[in-house]
């Protein structure tokens, strides 16, 4: 089997990626980048990862990006660890409903990203973009508040490549919603860091530098 390598940046999307590596027991080597420095648009980043964005991962002779896809792939290909749901699978729909589910969570924290910590001038932020991007994220949270119900995981039998990327998303969800009054939404994210694989992906992911304080409120919110 050729070297694992991932091209990474702490606290992003690729977390994912050494997420399930991990619960899948696969070494790689991890290369870090910061999204600060410019270095994921140089020539030899950009031939792995077009849009010179993380993950990419190289794997099996090939080089993948879209944590998404890699995720997907990872399941399928390391079929019998059982994060997978294959065709004909019962849980098949909803398998992929929350794995999709995952990315429109997890676009709605891209775009408060943006707007709170990437933008070079604080001022240009529109607090009505916030807002309305704040509220949105709150109603996805609510909606897996009520998805989750009383499993442990997102599907009835038990933890999948589906938790790996929605389970991400509440790592940074935090900074901009305040969970309480979702219990099974805390109870669900808590379950998550307990896993050995989480805390072990955690202990390589790298020091995030995102984030300058605990939360961000909406411009103006008392």
């Amino acid at each position: 089997m050729s070297e694992i390598v991932l091209h990474h940046v702490p606290a992003s999307r690729s977390f994912r990626v050494l997420w399930m590596l991990t619960e899948l027991g696969l070494e790689a080597e991890i290369v870090v980048y910061s999204i600060r420095d410019g270095s994921l648009q140089k020539p030899d980043v950009l031939a792995k990862t077009p849009a010179g964005r993380v993950p990419a991962l190289e794997i099996d002779d090939l080089t993948l990006f879209e944590s998404g896809a890699i995720i997907q792939y990872l399941a399928e290909t390391r079929e019998a660890a059982g994060f997978h749901r294959a065709p004909g699978h019962a849980e098949r729909g909803r398998y992929l409903e929350v794995i999709h589910f995952a990315e429109t969570m997890g676009s709605l924290i891209e775009q408060l990203n943006l707007n709170h910590v990437f933008l070079r001038d604080p001022a240009q932020a529109s607090p009505v973009v916030i807002k309305l991007n704040t509220r949105r994220l709150e109603a996805t949270l609510r909606a897996l508040d009520g998805l989750l119900g009383d499993q442990d995981y997102l599907l009835p039998s038990g933890f999948s490549a589906a938790d790996v990327m929605l389970g991400f998303n509440l790592m940074a969800a935090p900074y901009f919603v305040r969970l309480d009054g979702l219990p099974r939404v805390t109870a669900y994210r808590d379950r998550i860091a307990e896993r050995a694989a989480y805390q072990a992906a955690q202990a390589r992911d790298g020091v995030q530098d995102f984030y300058a304080q605990d939360f961000y409120p909406i411009p103006g919110a008392s």
